[in-house]
Formats: structure tokens, C-alpha cells, sequence
């Protein structure tokens, strides 16, 4: 009999196990039908930042002539070097999770795992029972309805196109979120020539308006043709064929058609039909707790459809342990922090200026270049960025921060302490930051406020 029994090991799963074995030395059950560490190490967050961190090198070699150095020879990105680097950073991150789940003394079963009752899962033909279950199965690509796109072979999800060991000389991206656009950056930045189709008025759409609109200028101004307002209607090979905002047919044709279109939740053959689980468009209900509908069933990560962020699904996953085992704990979602590992890196924290007006929140607006550090200058010759803080007008009281540029994803942790314990400026203003560095720029604009 377990105290708890958790179905995936992703970033909320693998985390809330280890955490309820070792803090509340409770017994403790890991199901994972395929490999330690779920969708965010094998194949999201920490592959695409080794991409990411392979054409930052590249770029740093073309650029290398500003800082001095001399670089005569033409740098080229090897794919298959990539890929082998990604591989052994992977493969040593899913063999540190095994390390900490055998470590917490968490038993580890590799196998499908299906809710047969409450308290009660089979797997690989073994019936396991528990006072608890939490439910961390995570997510997957969507694969929206427009023909042509499924059963592609030239049409690749976020998934397929992390296997590629060629660069493409051209490829159309579906979707301008931050699956997307990260994608987008690294294979233009690697020499592919790209566009992005998005049925959207601007891409980024949860980021705040004007760091969005800063970061479609930089695009563009790379070289990444950006479609807005245009629908996808079908896919013949590796053509893409969409409507215009003016509802003509126009067409774009690469190697490959990435679809980047989001991702959806991993509900089915898990049992959760006949436990009649409360489900939405977005996935299982909870509460602020980590709770079901279902006594003793809980639930963190993408499948809750809250909040698609690793971190967040850390942090769920703790919360949910807290108060199955009596420690009095909730989920606020006002201080995540998300970022957009483009080039350059968006990163953001509590209410945009759009969601402020929305609500007819009064509030104090400063923006400022991050060029105000001197760090940044060092760092990023003849790079911009971007720093907007949003204060309580009537309180002073830090709402949100936004930032473009540089290492902004960084140094918002800084600014999630600010707005998750809502300091005022006063109390910034009481903060002593590293000199030289580019987060003082984050100091400056509160200060400025």
C-alpha cells in the first residue's frame, strides 16, 4: 500500500515524488511509460536551449570582429554535432532524475499506467494501490483539423523537428507562439530560410503588447517573414496554402512545415472516463489545492491546462503533496514567470499593460532601455533592449515587468520576487544589485516609476 502513486515523470511528476518521499518520508510509486524527466527534457525545454545555445555560438563568431577578435574563416553550423551534444546533455539530465528518485528511496516503474478505481492503478499487468494518486501525464503536440497535415512526412511537430540532422534550406512554421518562434529563430539563425503563418494579429500573443510588437521588429528585421492574420487551409507535400488577410489564396513552400499550432492534454486510456473526472477544453479541473473532482485524485503540469510552463508544473506538483499530507498550501499563478528563449530572450512576469486596462487597474508605466546598464553594452554591442515596469498607481506596488533582450530570462526571477511578494518601490528601492550587471536595469526602471 502506497502513500502516494504518481502517473508521469515530467517536471511536476518526477519533482512532487521525490518530495513527498524524502520531505514527508511517505512510500512512494513512479509510473513512466517512456523516459525519465517527460516531454520538457527529452523533447521541449532542454533540447531546443541546446539548439538555441549552438546558434548563440554561431552568432557569436560572425559578431566576433566587434569585440576585437579576429575571425577570417566562415562559421557553419554541423546539425549532427548539435544533435549529438543535445543527446549527451539530455541523456545526463534523465540519468540525474533516475539518481534522485532512487536516492528519495521513490520506486520507479517503466510502464503504461491506467486508474482503475480510485487508489488503484494497473500497470504492466501488476495492480497497484494507494491513498493517493497525482496525475502528471503532461502534454503532447496538437494536430489541428487542416488537411494535409496529418500522416505528412514533410510536416514535423515540435517532436519530429528536434530529430533533424540536416539543416533545411527552408522551412514554414504554424504558428507564431513561443514553440514556434523559438524554432523559427534557431533555424533562420542557423542559415534556414523561414516563415511563420499566423492566423493571429500578432504573434506572441501572451506576451505584453509592445515588448510583443519590439520582438516581431527584430524578427523581421533578421530576415523571418512573419504572416499575421492569415489562415491555414491546407497543406499539399511541403506547400502551405493559406488565406491572406484580404481572403486571397497564397501559398509558401519549404523542405518542411513545422507545426507549431500548441499543445494539447494526456487524458486518454488513463481511466479517467469512468472515475467521471470534471474535464474542460483545457484539460482536468482542479482547484487551488491540486485537487480533482475525485477524491484522492490529483493533478499538476499540462494536463491541468493552467499553466503549460515546467516550473509551474514544479510547483503544482508541491502544492498538491503539501495538502494530501496535511501542510496547508496553495497555487497562485500571479508570479510565474515565462520566457521566450528567442534572440533576443522575452521574459515577463504578472499583469501585462492590456490585461491592467482590461480590468481598469490605474498604473504607472516606465520603459527603459536595458542600455542604462553598463553591462549590457559590454555584452550586447549594437543589440537593443528593453526594460517596462508596471506600478500600482494607487498602492505603488510592482504589477508586472517585461523585458526584451539579453539575458532577460535571467534575472526576471529578481522581478517575480517583486510582484509575487508585492513590493513596493519603496522596497526595491531598498535592494542592493550586482554591479556590473544587466539586472540592474530592472532596478532602474522600478526606480524610475
Amino acid at each position: 500500500m502506497y502513500d502516494l502513486m504518481v502517473i508521469g515523470a515530467g517536471p511536476g511528476g518526477y519533482e512532487a515524488a521525490a518530495y513527498a518521499a524524502r520531505h514527508f518520508h511517505k512510500k512512494v510509486v513512479l509510473f513512466e511509460k517512456q523516459e525519465l524527466g517527460g516531454t520538457c527534457l527529452n523533447v521541449g525545454c532542454i533540447p531546443t536551449k541546446t539548439f538555441m545555445r549552438s546558434v548563440k555560438s554561431l552568432e557569436e563568431c560572425q559578431e566576433a570582429a566587434v569585440y576585437g577578435v579576429k575571425n577570417e574563416a566562415k562559421p557553419v553550423l554541423d546539425m549532427a554535432a548539435v544533435q549529438a551534444r543535445k543527446q549527451k546533455v539530455v541523456s545526463q539530465l534523465v540519468r540525474g532524475v533516475a539518481a534522485l528518485e532512487k536516492g528519495a528511496g521513490v520506486e520507479v516503474v517503466k510502464a503504461q499506467a491506467k486508474i482503475l478505481a480510485p487508489g488503484k492503478i494497473e500497470a504492466d499487468g501488476k495492480v497497484y494501490e494507494g491513498a493517493n494518486i497525482l496525475l502528471a501525464t503532461g502534454s503532447v503536440p496538437a494536430a489541428p483539423p487542416i488537411p494535409g497535415l496529418r500522416d505528412n512526412p514533410l510536416v514535423l511537430d515540435s517532436t519530429g523537428i528536434l530529430a533533424l540532422d540536416k539543416l533545411p534550406k527552408a522551412l514554414v512554421v504554424i504558428g507564431g507562439g513561443v514553440i514556434g518562434l523559438e524554432f523559427a529563430n534557431f533555424f533562420h539563425a542557423a542559415g534556414t530560410q523561414v516563415s511563420i503563418v499566423e492566423m493571429m494579429p500578432k504573434i506572441a500573443p501572451v506576451v505584453d503588447d509592445e515588448i510583443g510588437q519590439q520582438l516581431h521588429k527584430e524578427l523581421t528585421r533578421a530576415g523571418i517573414a512573419i504572416h499575421l492574420n492569415c489562415k491555414v487551409v491546407k497543406i499539399e507535400g511541403s506547400t502551405l496554402h493559406y488565406l491572406d488577410p484580404e481572403g486571397k489564396e497564397q501559398q509558401v513552400t519549404g523542405d518542411y512545415v513545422l507545426n507549431a499550432t500548441g499543445r494539447r492534454p494526456v487524458t486518454q486510456d488513463l481511466g479517467l472516463e469512468a472515475l467521471k473526472v470534471d474535464m474542460n477544453r483545457k484539460g482536468v479541473v482542479t482547484d487551488e489545492f491540486g485537487k480533482t473532482s475525485v477524491p484522492g485524485l490529483w493533478a499538476c503540469g499540462d494536463v491541468t491546462g493552467r499553466c503549460l510552463l515546467a516550473h509551474a508544473a514544479t510547483r503544482e506538483g508541491v502544492v498538491a503533496v503539501n495538502n494530501m499530507f496535511g501542510v496547508a498550501d496553495r497555487m497562485t499563478y500571479k508570479a510565474i514567470p515565462s520566457v521566450i528563449f528567442t534572440h533576443p530572450e522575452v521574459a515577463q512576469v504578472g499583469a501585462t499593460e492590456q490585461e491592467l486596462k482590461a480590468k481598469g487597474i490605474a498604473y504607472r508605466k516606465v520603459v527603459q532601455p536595458m542600455a542604462m546598464a553598463g553591462r549590457f553594452l559590454v555584452d550586447y554591442a549594437g543589440k537593443s533592449g528593453t526594460v517596462k515596469v508596471l506600478v500600482s498607481e494607487k498602492y505603488g506596488q510592482v504589477l508586472g515587468v517585461h523585458a526584451i533582450g539579453g539575458c532577460a530570462g535571467e534575472f526576471i526571477c529578481a522581478a517575480s520576487a517583486m510582484v509575487g511578494q508585492e513590493m513596493t518601490v519603496d522596497t526595491v528601492q531598498r535592494i542592493v544589485f550586482p554591479h556590473p550587471t544587466v539586472s540592474e536595469s530592472i532596478r532602474e526602471a522600478v526606480l524610475h516609476a
